[in-house]
């Protein structure tokens, strides 16, 4: 069997069909068929059917992923025997937290890129579900995200932090007219938040539907900047990790509204697969970022 044909059909995988593979493979679209119908025919089964216009994977197919995952691991070990300190090469592929990534890991990024410059980092930011979701799965090596709870026994998780959380306004919104600790109220604002699986975006509205708590409707937005702009220019209230909004707390362009739920904390965790292998690029990611955190 050719090990191309199994990175082919891992890719596809991957990326969602045929043509994407083949970009990203540097091939053909032909040439990804060729290898696809290769593999299908000395495994005897078959892999993919056509449903209208689509590739879609067939139950065998299914089975066969976590077996493609394991033999590339075995390869990726045996390819990187006897390389060490600056000589570490190979992939590696994490998934991290849009607000991690933004405002918590440049430091750990830049000390990588020093330390393993011949190593090819793809970087993913996705919602912690997904991230835990394609960790599972094993498509990605490392995950940085937030504990959502729903333990998973196939994921190995290590702490990082914990962090606070702050609800903010525009200093143009008259604080005082607002009392977040009042329950069954209407209030004459909007909430600006993530996708509905945000960590945080969750606290904040169990707060409110806990205490009965109205506001206009909800603003949702991929990105933290573009939250914190919004909020900035006075279309709504927002809650967010702090780290995240210090700058902004500090010079004045954002304010600080007092809730009952201020208390609360995140955890930012990462993690990986208990059947991954630990790659040196992977134990040098691991290292910094514990390092960074100061993670005994």
């Amino acid at each position: 069997m050719d090990i191309r044909h199994f990175k082919t059909f891992k890719s596809i995988i991957e990326e969602g069909n045929f043509s994407n593979a083949a970009k990203k493979l540097g091939y053909t679209q032909s040439t990804v068929t060729s290898q696809i119908q290769q593999l299908e025919q000395e495994l005897s089964i078959k892999l993919f059917e056509k449903i209208g216009r689509n590739m879609v994977l067939t139950a065998l197919g299914k089975e066969l992923i976590p077996y493609t995952n394991e033999l590339l691991d075995t390869v990726k070990k045996i390819e990187s025997i006897g390389k060490h300190g600056d000589k570490i090469t190979g992939e590696l592929k994490i998934a991290v937290a849009e607000s991690l990534m933004s405002y918590k890991l440049q430091n750990v990024l830049s000390l990588f890129k020093e330390k393993a410059p011949n190593v090819k980092l793809s970087i993913i930011s996705l919602n912690c579900f997904a991230i835990k979701n394609i960790l599972s799965k094993g498509e990605v090596d490392l995950g940085l995200m937030y504990d959502v709870g729903n333990q998973n026994d196939s994921l190995i998780t290590n702490k990082i932090a914990d962090f606070t959380l702050a609800l903010i306004c525009s200093p143009l919104l008259e604080k005082n007219k607002f009392d977040f600790f009042k329950s069954n109220q209407e209030i004459n604002t909007s909430l600006i938040v993530h996708e509905a699986e945000s960590v945080y975006r969750n606290i904040i509205e169990d707060y409110f539907c806990g205490n009965e708590i109205l506001l206009n409707n909800t603003i949702e937005l991929g990105s933290t900047e573009a939250i914190k702009r919004c909020v900035a220019s006075n279309l709504g209230i927002s809650f967010l990790p702090r780290f995240a909004v210090e700058e902004e707390l500090e010079n004045g362009r954002l304010k600080e509204l007092e809730i009952g739920c201020s208390d609360s904390k995140i955890i930012a965790i990462y993690a990986y697969h208990k059947n991954k292998w630990i790659t040196p690029a992977m134990s040098l990611f691991m290292q910094l970022v514990r390092e960074n955190f100061n993670i005994d």
